[in-house]
């Protein structure tokens, strides 16, 4: 059995493939960026564990409306849905099974998909299933549907 296809404990306890250097950079520059720009819009949560269709999820980053920080008392899985979620293409992973994602969470309620594909450089930004808008390389990423607009070389540096 050739090393590559066997899953790390990681892969195992998230059902989702190990992270890269890349896949641990871009992620990192988005949360920034939306931290600095909208921290009075949304409660941003890299990472969290979200219930969605009676099946825990994990998404890269997940955009909430404003939520308070409550000491004492906090949730393991959350089964709010969130505004939006950022998934980025790990180098093991499959697009089609992101995009089949896209719909889980759509069918659930959020208004955004963005699926960032780090070795093109590129984002797509879905609104619906099926319905989205590219951008690659330069210029501004913009999504109406939460009114968020973030440079792409600031992205991807």
């Amino acid at each position: 059995m050739e090393t590559a296809l066997i899953k790390s404990e990681y892969e195992i306890e998230r059902g989702k493939p190990m992270p890269s250097k890349n896949h641990a950079i871009v992620p990192g520059n988005i949360y920034y960026l939306l931290r600095q720009k909208y921290e009075s819009s949304f409660r941003l949560m890299p990472e969290v564990s979200i219930i969605v269709e009676e099946k825990e999820r994990v998404p890269d980053i997940a955009i909430f409306e404003l939520m308070d920080f409550t000491p004492g008392n906090d949730d393991v899985k959350l089964v709010e849905t969130p505004l939006n979620v950022v998934e980025m293409l790990s180098p093991k992973q499959n697009l089609a099974d992101l995009i089949a994602k896209s719909y889980i969470y759509f069918q659930a309620g959020i208004k955004s998909y963005w699926l960032v594909l780090p070795d093109l450089t590129t984002i797509y930004v879905f609104s619906a299933p099926n319905e989205y808008e590219v951008f690659a390389k330069k210029g501004i990423l913009k999504d109406p549907k939460i009114q968020v607009e973030l440079n792409l070389e600031d992205i991807f540096k």
